[in-house]
């Protein structure tokens, strides 16, 4: 039976590694500006499509699941995932792009609604929190390899088969229907839906009305914001301090989820010898200290030390600020995880106003857009639980 668990957990396991696909938007949009030759503000808005879909779609998902099952949700957002790489490999028009960064987006809400409810069915007991941190660092190995694929198949390191830097998405694909391939001949077996209503957006909305729940909302959408804005303007920061080419600067957005990756295997570590706020409070003041990098900083040596500590810093803010708000309001964990997902949204918010304070003043701007919201969590700090670690 244990072998067989094992076995149901590869094709999930490679559905978390297409969850990480959401994060090629930050170098593709970058690539996509230059090929279309537009300005920060219009270019930015790929990523926001991405995220903007978080907030329709994550409470209807959990819906969605009552009526069909886990299982056949997370097939649909592959499916929907599948098609948004499809469409890039057909045209390089600005309607074909945002129209895959759209269903990109879509794809991705569902799965991030789906996939760990379905892992749940297939890992029980003490071994589902060490299963879902796996599925997070295997989640964040896609997110760093999109970068160097990209740069790979632009520079001709590899066979691109006349794709460029769009061969990302040929190797993707190639991932994405492979996990819905697998997925769907294993079998899982889910209990069906008890007779209990299903969260709705109402009583999520008016959760927001609780302190800690509105609070804590805020929180990550700010998390999410940073996440989505670094992954973005690490490269266009190097470029225009460096005049890196962006096949040079693409290593900016690994660098970030290299040492993004690294803060998710250590942070449960660090939080068994650190208190949740004393960590939180660090993880921030990271944050803080590589935005003062990345906006006065003009050398390489600053510049990649900022982006690093960025990453590492951001790492851990989702997980202690969703555990939060659960812990917040114990009765209503279901419609309180929806509110979350929904707050998704703010990368969608983030890089909009980034895009419009670049072009106005530089990258600099658009660090300071991100700079408001590492303020923001310096001020959720106190609200952070003295206790022990909720990772545990």
């Amino acid at each position: 039976m244990n072998s067989n668990k094992t076995l149901y957990l590869i094709p999930v396991m490679l559905c978390f590694f297409a969850m990480g696909f959401v994060d090629l938007v930050g170098i593709a949009s970058n690539y996509v500006k230059e090929d279309l030759g537009l300005s920060d503000s219009v270019a930015n808005i790929f990523p926001s499509m991405v995220f903007f879909w978080f907030l329709i779609f994550s409470v209807p998902t959990g819906m969605l699941m009552n009526r069909i099952g886990r299982k056949n949700t997370v097939l649909l957002s592959l499916a929907v995932t599948v098609v948004s790489l499809v469409l890039p490999l057909t045209g390089s028009s600005f309607g074909v792009m945002l129209a895959s960064f759209c269903l990109l987006g879509i794809g991705n809400a569902l799965m991030q609604t789906s996939l760990n409810p379905l892992i749940s069915t297939v890992v029980k007991g003490g071994n589902l929190a060490g299963t879902l941190t796996f599925g997070q660092f295997v989640k964040a190995v896609a997110s760093f390899l999109a970068p160097y694929i990209a740069m790979w198949g632009a520079i001709g390191a590899v066979p691109a088969m006349g794709y460029g830097w769009k061969v990302l998405f040929l190797v993707y694909l190639v991932v994405g229907i492979l996990s819905a391939v697998l997925l769907a001949v294993t079998p899982i077996g889910e209990e069906k839906a008890s007779g209990g209503r299903a969260s709705s957006l109402a009583g999520c909305l008016r959760l927001l009305g609780r302190p800690v729940v509105l609070l804590s909302f805020l929180g990550i959408m700010c998390h999410v914001g940073i996440d989505v804005g670094t992954n973005t303007t690490a490269p266009k920061l190097l470029m225009e301090r460096l005049g890196m080419t962006l096949n040079e600067a693409a290593f900016a957005t690994g660098l970030y989820f290299i040492f993004r990756t690294a803060g998710c295997l250590t942070g449960s570590f660090f939080l068994r010898m650190v208190n949740n706020r004393r960590f939180f409070a660090i993880s921030v003041v990271m944050m803080a200290l590589g935005m003062a990098g990345m906006f006065f900083g003009t050398s390489e040596a600053v510049l990649y030390a900022a982006i690093a500590l960025v990453g590492y810093g951001n790492s851990n803010v989702f997980s202690q600020v969703f555990s939060q708000a659960l812990l917040s309001v114990p009765d209503k964990q279901n419609e309180v995880s929806g509110l979350m997902i929904m707050g998704l949204f703010g990368g969608a918010v983030f890089p909009l106003v980034m895009g419009v304070a670049a072009d106005a003043a530089g990258q600099a701007g658009a660090v300071a857009v991100m700079a408001c919201g590492v303020a923001y969590l310096l001020t959720y700090v106190k609200r952070i639980d003295n206790n022990k670690s909720s990772k545990e």
